[in-house]
């Protein structure tokens, strides 16, 4: 390798110190960074070995003859694409920060375009669906019992799920008012009230606890008593959803994972007339523009919007336009 070759030190210093220490992203993201580097390092080398690649070879064409590959060889969609170019790009705005000499080449890598891609609707729980989904849990047993609390406080604080098996005893507050500390992507802190039933299915859960159980031991366990992964809530909760289908045919019809019940807290939320500010931060959003798209699935809403709404259509008599000076004289005055 040659001493002049910054390229491994920059992908070190960029997954360790800038994502890891100065971004505090998540394990899993930073992974997903570090697979997307990985494919193309490997692409870009070809039959050479990777170790004996320099900066000079991760140019703009070769990168979107990597984004060509992963569509038409490797059959990746094009959100999937987006996705590993956004890591690269990622990489090469921290490299023209640490390096400004190469700041050209990172600009022409950062032009390179996302592609479009089809908006996939979204899949939320009406509440006669979760109903239906929190029927089938037996709180007979401790585990029926765990299902129960951790869907329902799922639902209650529209959590991500990593958030919400990552949870600690210490992190619940039950006595009134009852709070539960979340902490989200970045490791940044939130508090999110949860409902009196909330807390009450959450006191019953605990008392199933060992009486040494500390308050810094992960909340949400599985049957083996180690902390329970994203994975396995997504196969306790689809378990349910299985069965609630049975009554409700609707349910087989939609993608109902962990997610979802984020959605269906949003859209909850919006329904009760709840601003979007308050949404935005009740789901721990960094930005109100991404809490907006609740308002496009809203059903319900543009229901209600309809219904206000007059007819242009149909026999309706619309009536004559009565001319108001008052408001001709306002309307010329603007």
């Amino acid at each position: 390798m040659k001493r002049d070759n910054i390229l491994p030190l920059a992908v070190r210093r960029f997954l360790t110190d800038y994502l890891a220490q100065q971004k505090a992203f998540s394990p899993h993201t930073i992974l997903s960074y570090r697979d997307s580097l990985k494919l193309l390092l490997h692409y870009v080398a070809d039959r050479r070995r990777v170790a004996g690649l320099t900066l000079a070879d991760l140019t703009p064409r070769r990168i979107l003859s990597f984004l060509d590959h992963l569509e038409e060889k490797r059959g990746n969609t094009a959100t999937t694409r987006n996705v590993r170019l956004g890591a690269i790009h990622s990489f090469f705005t921290y490299l023209s920060a640490g390096w400004p000499e190469h700041m050209e080449q990172a600009r022409r890598v950062l032009a390179i375009p996302f592609k479009r891609t089809a908006h996939r609707q979204i899949d939320y729980l009406e509440a006669a669906e979760l109903r239906a989904i929190l029927d089938q849990i037996d709180e007979h047993n401790a585990l029926g019992r765990r299902d129960l609390a951790l869907i329902t406080l799922m639902f209650n604080t529209g959590a991500r799920v990593q958030e919400v098996v990552a949870l600690k005893k210490a992190d619940l507050q039950l006595t009134p008012p009852s709070s539960v500390r979340l902490f989200g992507k970045g490791r940044k802190e939130r508090l999110c009230p949860i409902w009196p039933d909330t807390a009450r299915v959450m006191r019953r859960m605990l008392a199933d606890s060992p009486a040494n159980a500390d308050d810094a031991q992960v909340l949400f366990r599985n049957h083996r008593g180690t902390p329970l992964t994203r994975f396995g809530a997504r196969v306790i909760l689809q378990k349910y959803v299985k069965r609630a289908a049975c009554k409700l045919p609707a349910l087989q019809r939609k993608r109902v994972h962990p997610h979802s019940l984020r959605h269906s807290t949003a859209v909850h939320l919006l329904q009760s007339g709840v601003d979007l500010s308050t949404i935005a931060h009740w789901l721990g959003h960094s930005s109100v523009n991404t809490t907006h798209k609740y308002v496009e699935i809203n059903l319900q809403a543009k229901r209600e919007a309809l219904a206000k709404a007059q007819p242009v259509v149909g026999r309706r008599r619309v009536s004559k336009w009565r001319a108001n000076g008052q408001l001709l004289s306002w309307l010329e005055a603007l």
